[in-house]
This record gives structure tokens, C-alpha cells and sequence, in this order.
């Protein structure tokens, strides 16, 4: 198992899909194959989730869940990154590994997981190429209210 190290590495996989568990959300980036074959993965807690010591407990879980789950779970040539959650201390280890399985499960259902706020899914992007009129094109505004 590899990690993300560098930031430009964390946004890139923050652009992909997603999905929220209760001690973490999991978010995946498949790479092209020349960037290389190994799974990697990469860990973060904000500072809102408590003082040093509770982030890096939060840390130590999620990479040792990690350690123990991702083989046979993980999709090679992907990188994961697991945005850890204030639930994750008190959330008992076997289910937190469960959430893990589950989580890299729901990633790879296409429809389930979701994308980052601000990415046009298909519909929204059908929705926006037609017009509001009825699709006339016509700017007149005549219909929608009298002209007093």
C-alpha cells in the first residue's frame, strides 16, 4: 500500500466520486496506467474534527482498517483518500472496517456514489441544453406577464 503525500495528489482524487460513512468519507480516482498499477491512498483530518492528538488517533484507525481491508476490496491503479470523521474514535473498530468494505463497494457501483458539489451530472447537463420556453428559442416575455 502507497500513499498520497503531495496535495496536488489529494485535490486530484477530490474531483472524483465519493461516498459518506459514518466514521469517514472515501473518496476514488482511477489513474491511467501509466501512472502505475499500485493502489494508493491518503488520509486527512481537519482541524475541527479536535486537537492534534484526537486527529492523529482518528489517522492511526482509518490506516489500520485500511491496512487490513483493502486487499481484495481495493481496485488496483486507483487512489483512495479517507476524510476521517470525529465518529471514527468512538465507532467500534470491526464496524468501522465493515463501513470501509462497503464504502470501496459503493465506489464501484457507478450509479451509487456520488460526485463532488459543482460537477454537472448528466441529467443536469440535459437540463441545462434546453431552453425554458418550450424550446421555441425565442427570448419574447410577452407570455409571462402583461405589460401594465
Amino acid at each position: 500500500m502507497e500513499r498520497l503525500k503531495k496535495r496536488a495528489e489529494f485535490l486530484a482524487v477530490a474531483g472524483g466520486p465519493r461516498v459518506s460513512r459514518r466514521g469517514f468519507v472515501l473518496q476514488k480516482r482511477d489513474r491511467r496506467e501509466v501512472e502505475g498499477t499500485l493502489t494508493r491512498f491518503g488520509f486527512t483530518v481537519t482541524k475541527k474534527m479536535g486537537n492534534s492528538p484526537e486527529r492523529n488517533r482518528i489517522r492511526r484507525r482509518l490506516r489500520e482498517a485500511v491496512r487490513l481491508s483493502f486487499a481484495g476490496n481495493a481496485r488496483a491503479a486507483t487512489d483512495y483518500v479517507l476524510v476521517g470523521r470525529r465518529a471514527a474514535l468512538s465507532q467500534p473498530f470491526e464496524e468501522l472496517t465493515r463501513d470501509l468494505i462497503s464504502g470501496f463497494a459503493a465506489l464501484e457501483r457507478p450509479a451509487a456514489a456520488k460526485t463532488p458539489q459543482g460537477a454537472p451530472s448528466a441529467t443536469t447537463e440535459s437540463a441545462l441544453a434546453r431552453p425554458k420556453d418550450g424550446g421555441t428559442g425565442s427570448d419574447d416575455r410577452s407570455s409571462e406577464r402583461p405589460h401594465r
